[in-house]
């Protein structure tokens, strides 16, 4: 391996797609036990490498010696090995505050809480420190020095900015959250340090509570640009890093269509995976490949909650999944919890087609009659435009809402 990126679990990682991005060689993905990294670093065989979860820490013993971004942090992302001369680097805290200056947050004379205590929370640290923040509060699981616990948050309610440096809410556990932001009075900045998935609930809530936000996306492709200047030990255009974000949440980024029965989901869905070159799922049938029966046959035998209990857990795993055109269920946005799963990975599309142009159909049981359609109609329009990201007029030719579609998904400026 020439250059690359160890830990011990990499399975989420997207640093390969990056650094391949911004240069020209082969970047490697490389888990290593606890005791493996003896021999790793015995035989030096590397020219350039990233660190990742749990060693940025351990890694520095094997260091000759530490540039002062790594002595800043107290943690190695990033390792230079010049002809045997081990040199590591903190590009975490390059990135982090990067990505600071991005969001224009003034951290000067402001009170943070740090969630977590490990090497990114000390990135964190170091970021605020250099920021002039006037108090910075670490919060972890374990009972450290200088650490509160998670209990004691409650204390600290009056906290300007919070930081996420744990992998609580991370990929495959999506659904993990530490604290409710909504709690926090003073709170004028959020910014998670998970970049899979793209919004954790953390950066949902901040954002629903209008709360500048940002998941850790943009701070991977940020550090990755400062490592790759070390790796080449040349400058870069810095104008790399918002082109190579906004390309990869192209490739990450979900399409999620909502909407009544009948309003064109499914054939938009299948149009636009073809044209986009992502891969279509419709929730509908992957439900019926779980049950093995027709919707319809499953609500009168089971009734509608246990079907809905059902579509939850299907929605729930798809939604941890990236590149996909998905077409939901009108009646998804019962539970706002799909609609939150949704959103982690994805934009939400409403497809609005009028009433009098929607048709009952004897396979949807909620909706087989004109008299049900219309209930159903008042009853989740307001949801629909509610949850939605965009509303796209589906009263004319299905290619032109298809293409409008496009033209959104093209033109949108990433928020992740």
């Amino acid at each position: 391996m020439e250059y690359g990126l160890i830990g011990e679990k990499l399975g989420h990682s997207f640093s390969k797609t990056i650094h391949e991005k911004l240069a020209s060689y082969i970047y490697e993905i490389c888990e290593l036990k606890p005791n493996e990294l003896d021999s790793f670093f015995k035989e030096k065989s590397f020219k350039s490498i990233n660190v990742t979860i749990p060693y940025k820490e351990t890694v520095i013993k094997y260091l000759d010696e530490l540039d002062e971004s790594a002595k800043l942090v107290g943690a190695v992302n990033t390792i230079v090995n010049n002809d045997g001369h081990l040199i590591g680097y903190n590009t975490d805290y390059l990135g982090l505050n990067y990505l600071v200056k991005k969001l224009g947050l003034n951290l000067e004379n402001k009170k943070v809480l740090i969630l977590g205590a490990g090497g990114a929370s000390k990135a964190c640290y170091a970021v605020c420190k250099m920021n002039g923040a006037s108090q910075i509060l670490k919060s972890d699981f374990n009972h450290l020095d200088g650490v509160i616990s998670f209990d004691e948050i409650s204390d600290h309610l009056d906290v300007d900015f919070i930081f996420n440096a744990t992998p609580v809410g991370m990929y495959p556990k999506n659904d993990g959250k530490l604290i409710d932001l909504d709690k926090f009075s003073n709170l004028v900045g959020f910014i998670d340090c998970i970049y899979n998935p793209l919004s954790t609930n953390l950066v949902l809530d901040a954002r629903s509570l209008n709360i500048p936000s940002m998941g850790g996306l943009y701070m991977l492709v940020a550090q990755a640009y400062f490592a790759v200047e070390f790796f080449l030990r040349k400058k870069l255009d810095i104008s790399l890093i918002d082109k190579i974000y906004k390309e990869l949440v192209k490739e990450k980024d979900n399409i999620v269509l909502i909407g009544m029965p009948s309003c064109g989901k499914s054939t938009i869905g299948e149009l636009l995976s073809k044209k986009l070159k992502k891969q279509y799922v419709d929730i509908d049938l992957l439900i019926e490949e779980k049950i093995n029966s027709s919707i319809k046959d499953y609500i009168d035998k089971n009734g509608e909650d246990s079907f809905r209990n059902i579509e939850e857990e299907v929605v729930k795993d798809i939604s941890k999944l990236n590149n996909q055109i998905i077409s939901c269920g009108g009646g998804v946005i019962k539970r706002k919890i799909n609609i939150n799963n949704l959103k982690q990975n994805g934009k939400i599309y409403f497809i609005d087609r009028s009433l009098e142009l929607l048709t009952p159909t004897a396979t949807r049981p909620l909706s087989n009659d004109l008299n049900k359609l219309k209930k159903l109609y008042e009853e989740r329009y307001p949801i629909y435009l509610d949850d939605s990201d965009y509303h796209i007029d589906n009263n004319q030719e299905i290619e032109d809402a298809v293409n409008k579609i496009i033209e959104v998904y093209k033109n949108e400026n990433p928020s992740y």
